[in-house]
């Protein structure tokens, strides 16, 4: 970069690189149009040729590969970033499909994904040729495109659907979705369930292993070609956005980070990264100092970006100075507003959380912030009263939509699963139009939804993960700054850092330029699948189809390298034997000795500290008010009064809460009691006392000094508890008696052993200990390699051994059974074809139509018959529990229920899990998670015909949005459609659910842009 440039200000020096790439651009197409008219090297006749004269770009090398796979009659998986056109190919799949006669299906892992590709395949296509599945949405189901989540068709596939028929071409768009723990395993289902004549054109983001991806794709798919592309098409500049020194950019110079390990150029010669910018690095320097000089009291926590509570500044104590201003990050209507001077605006800021997302809103509007003209404020208007003018005013008062109106009129939005569906459309809508500037969002908007901008924002780097707060990985960052830079309108994109005390620069610039993203599979064989796959090719054939999923191929790779390094380490345990040879005796034999030595004295300490701990609990859980104890030793060793015995300690044991001699309130706890508790006496504690009375304190010490004194005078067998504070049971004693006659039986056994006396022996040890420690990590190795083969099917028999426990699935006696062509038996490719082949049952054919996470659940609460003459708001509040999850942070305690027949079923659908549970884990399965009964009570209400603020105030408790309430209730609606489907011939239990779809889909439940 010139200098000149290098002095400008980043508004500046950012238009003068956008002019720089746009004359670079023009010569570029200057240069296409002299030369010859078809530059792919496709005949003019071919579909490829015939896609690429229909568009009104150019495709890139990228897109042309993955084309003409497709036209081979290849499959094809395509790794490219966010933002790069990958989707180019699978339209290209779609064209073929018109082009040849056959079907294609385009498959998305979210509604609202399938509903904008939808829009734009119809667009393109035409209404009469594309179609929309999306479980609760069905439009031109039959035509010769159609659109749908990839739940929709691996239920198809198990179904055998007459759809399938004539289908050519699926499009599995952001296939890397496979990795997600709940919703992954969907993907190898429908990949491994296909007909061997359908071609995959599998789009993923940017992954590290798309090669192994594409491996085990042709493994199980035929021919199958990898398409890969690390260049974004929108070179990406990095930034870190600080309160006093402003933009700086992260990286020296023009550091585009295009490609893993920096940019074009630099990947191309061989540089890791471009250098931090000094400036940045001098920053945190000058913060560290200046946090020293305060006496360390607000110290930076350690660098690399995490903080002690998802990602905020520790606490400043009263009186202390506060940080510089570099140290404080700025507000977020700064910096929009320095965006938007910069003219990096549209802009999504990630925010991590619903709540800052909205308080962002409101922070914008407070400061005064209009990023709209007029012009844009009234068409602004125009679209939001045309997409709302179905919801009644009674509801748009709920749902804050005169607040939210007003941020879209002034260009600033929120996004976020809490908001309601059609206000999350809009937002997008107005995003994709430059009607809106700036949005705070969640990570969620990053997943799938194509709304990109000029800039992404990331507040800090550090997010909840639903266990804790953790640092966000080098593939979180690429995903989510992955939107930055539109293409054919942006010329580059910025992501954007804002400074935090403590952060580290060199952090930040890593995971800028670490591209790794691995794609682990998720899949695990569920109640659902096995039915399915049993009743559709038996439980032999299953597993094997299950052996060859991404999941059990990913884990036979790890088996070549484990057993390469167990094999190494065979290799080095022979050179170990070799050198603790002794010439006196079998020193192997010896080692082994010194070790049961070592191991029994161990064992020995570990039993005195368990029974010590036994007696110390034994002593606290016999305290009651008003005993006089004595702490033995430890912190808390003294005299004092019980003043509540703390019973209910959990986990931990008892806790009492005692007054000390000092008169102070303490509370013991088993690791401060070193030894048994003994009560000396006992004093009257009042039910009225105030241990915060300093009066009352006082008193009762007094009383307790009377008691010790009236003690000691009398008889000691007369103190209670006189026995209670020690003193091992015969059967301790007898068990110390053993062990110890065993040691010294050891000891003399290694002491008179030949080589006790070598005087080379702690040189043998030493060689034998290391022996020892390598030949148990080698037995590891060897444990995990036998766990790992094979283990996809093997949870696949312990689920079937579970559901012919549950009587879903029944044996087939072997006489019955029909052979194969070479005469054997199915059962006879079972583990020791010892076997019986199984089949399902009228009880397994409903589980088979029930594909909810909890799908055993339901299908136990089927069968024993819980549903039942519930009506549809009480089918409804009760399916509700089956799907519902509540956030981590919005559990309560003790959620109200509806009552009557209700709550009674309510009850026992907890007391079926309960016995479920109890049956996995014999089996040695993941339980299944415990059904919620958070949301029953207002989603009856709502089934009953409630208002929507009724029910939200309901739910106030639990903190619960409109958007989540609207998503919980298509949730609940999806599985009353199963419901309804596996009543069989319960017709009461059909009408009930059909009714309960009825009252749940309402007002705003019912409410999509899709006519």
């Amino acid at each position: 970069m010139d200098a000149d440039v290098e002095e400008l200000p980043p508004a500046a020096r950012f238009a003068a690189a956008r002019a720089r790439r746009e004359r670079a651009g023009a010569s570029d197409a200057a240069g296409a149009a002299a030369g010859p008219t078809d530059s792919y090297g496709d005949g003019y006749g071919s579909e490829l040729a015939r896609f690429r004269d229909s568009l009104p770009f150019r495709l890139d090398d990228f897109q042309v590969r993955g084309c003409r796979a497709l036209e081979a009659g290849r499959g094809v998986l395509v790794a490219a970033p966010t933002g790069a056109g990958k989707t180019v190919v699978g339209e290209f799949a779609v064209h073929l499909a018109l082009a040849t006669g056959r079907k294609a299906f385009y498959t998305t892992p979210i509604k609202a994904l399938s509903n904008q590709k939808h829009a734009e395949l119809v667009e393109r296509h035409g209404a009469d040729k594309v179609g929309l599945l999306t479980g609760d949405v069905v439009v031109n189901g039959d035509a010769p495109v159609v659109v749908m989540t990839t739940e929709v068709l691996r239920n198809m596939l198990y179904a055998r659907s007459d759809a399938l028929r004539g289908l050519g071409y699926v499009v599995m768009d952001e296939v890397h979705y496979l990795a997600d723990r709940f919703r992954g395993p969907v993907w190898e289902e429908v990949i491994l369930h296909l007909p061997q004549d359908v071609l995959i054109a599998s789009l993923s983001a940017t992954v590290s292993n798309a090669e192994e991806f594409g491996a085990w794709l042709d493994t199980v798919r035929g021919g199958t070609e990898v398409v890969v592309s690390e260049v974004r098409p929108v070179p990406l500049w990095q930034h870190v956005l600080t309160g006093r020194a402003g933009m700086l950019d992260l990286f020296v110079g023009e550091a585009d980070q295009a490609v893993a390990g920096g940019s074009v150029e630099a990947a191309e010669a061989g540089d890791v990264r471009p250098a931090v910018n000094p400036e940045l690095l001098a920053l945190a320097r000058d913060e560290e100092r200046s946090a020293r000089a305060l006496g360390g009291r607000g110290a930076p926590p350690p660098r690399g970006g995490r903080r002690r509570r998802g990602g905020y500044p520790p606490h400043r104590p009263r009186g202390q100075a506060a940080p510089p201003s570099s140290q404080r990050a700025p507000s977020r209507a700064h910096v929009v507003a320095a965006l938007d001077d910069a003219d990096l605006l549209p802009a999504i800021t990630f925010v991590f959380s619903r709540a800052g997302c909205d308080a962002a809103v409101r922070q914008c509007l407070a400061a005064g912030l209009r990023l709209t003209t007029p012009e844009e404020r009234q068409e602004v208007r125009r679209v939001v009263e045309a997409a709302c003018a179905d919801i009644p005013d009674t509801d748009l008062a709920v749902l804050g939509y005169w607040d939210w109106l007003e941020g879209l009129t002034r260009g600033v939005a929120a996004h976020h699963a809490g908001l309601l569906p059609r206000f999350k459309e809009v937002v997008e809508d107005l995003f994709s139009r430059g009607l809106v500037k700036a949005v705070f969002a969640t990570e969620t908007l990053a997943l799938g939804i194509n709304m990109p901008a000029r800039s992404v924002v990331l507040e800090k780097l550090v997010k909840y993960n639903g266990e804790s707060h953790a640092d966000i990985t080098p593939g979180e960052y690429t995903q989510l700054t992955g939107r930055a830079g539109r293409r054919g309108i942006d010329v580059e994109g910025h992501a954007v850092v804002l400074w935090q005390p403590g952060l580290d620069p060199e952090a930040v610039a890593g995971l800028a330029s670490r591209r790794l993203y691995p794609l682990r599979s998720s899949f695990r064989p569920t109640s659902n699948m096995a039915v399915n796959l049993v009743d559709t090719v038996g439980r032999a054939r299953a597993r094997e189809v299950l052996e060859t999923s991404f999941a059990q191929f990913q884990a036979d790779r790890a088996v070549v390298g484990l057993a390469r390094r167990a094999r190494s380490q065979e290799e080095a345990l022979d050179g170990y034997a070799e050198a603790m040879q002794c010439h006196l005796g079998d020193f192997a034999e010896y080692a082994a000795l010194r070790r049961r030595v070592g191991e029994l004295e161990k064992e020995g300490s570990r039993e005195a500290s368990r029974r010590r701990r036994a007696e110390v609990l034994d002593s606290l859980e016999g305290l009651s008010v008003g005993d006089v104890v004595r702490v033995p030793a430890g912190r808390r060793a003294g005299t004092a009064v019980v003043l509540d015995p703390g019973t209910a300690g959990g986990l931990e044991g008892p806790r009492p809460t005692v007054l000390t001699e000092e008169r102070e309130v303490r509370r013991l706890s088993l690791h401060e009691v070193p030894g048994a508790v003994e009560v000396l006496a006992r004093v009257r504690v009042r039910h009225d006392f105030n241990a915060r009375d300093a009066g009352a304190r006082r008193d009762l010490a007094g009383s307790m000094r009377s008691a010790l004194a009236d003690a000691r005078r009398a008889p000691r067998e007369e103190a209670r508890g006189g026995g209670r504070s020690g003193g091992r049971s015969g059967g301790a004693r007898g068990r110390d008696e053993a062990v110890q006659e065993t040691l010294d039986g050891l000891r003399r056994r290694l002491r008179q052993h030949p080589c006790h006396g070598c005087p080379d022996r702690e040189q043998h040890a030493r060689w034998a200990e290391r022996w020892s420690r390598l030949r148990g990590e080698t037995d590891g190795l060897v444990r995990r390699i036998e766990g790992r083969t094979s283990g996809i099917a093997r949870t696949f028999d312990k689920v079937c051994d579970l559901l012919l426990e549950l009587g879903y699935l029944q044996p087939v006696p072997r006489e019955e059974e029909e052979p194969q062509p070479d005469g054997t038996r199915a059962a006879d490719r079972l583990p020791g074809g010892e076997a019986d082949e199984v089949q399902v049952t009228d009880a397994g054919r409903r589980l088979k139509r029930v594909y909810a996470e909890k799908d055993l659940l339901v299908a136990q609460c089927l069968r024993e018959g819980v549903l039942a003459g519930l009506d549809g708001a009480g089918l409804a509040a009760v399916a509700s529990a089956l799907v519902f999850e509540a956030r981590r942070e919005e559990v309560g305690t003790g959620p109200r229920t509806p009552p009557g027949a209700v709550g009674r079923a309510l009850a026992q659908v907890v007391g079926l899990w309960s016995d479920l549970e109890d049956r996995e884990r014999a089996h040695g399965l993941a339980p299944t998670s415990a059904p919620d009964v958070g949301l029953a009570l207002p989603m009856h209400r709502w089934a009953q015909g409630a208002t929507l603020s009724a029910v939200l105030e309901e739910a106030a408790g639990m903190e619960l949005g409109a958007g989540d309430f609207v998503r919980w209730c298509k949730q609940t609606v999806d599985l009353l459609d199963q419901v309804a489907g596996a009543a069989g011939d319960d017709g009461d239990l059909r009408r009930a659910a059909l009714d309960a779809v009825d009252r749940v889909r309402r007002g705003v439940v019912a409410y999509s842009v899709v006519a």
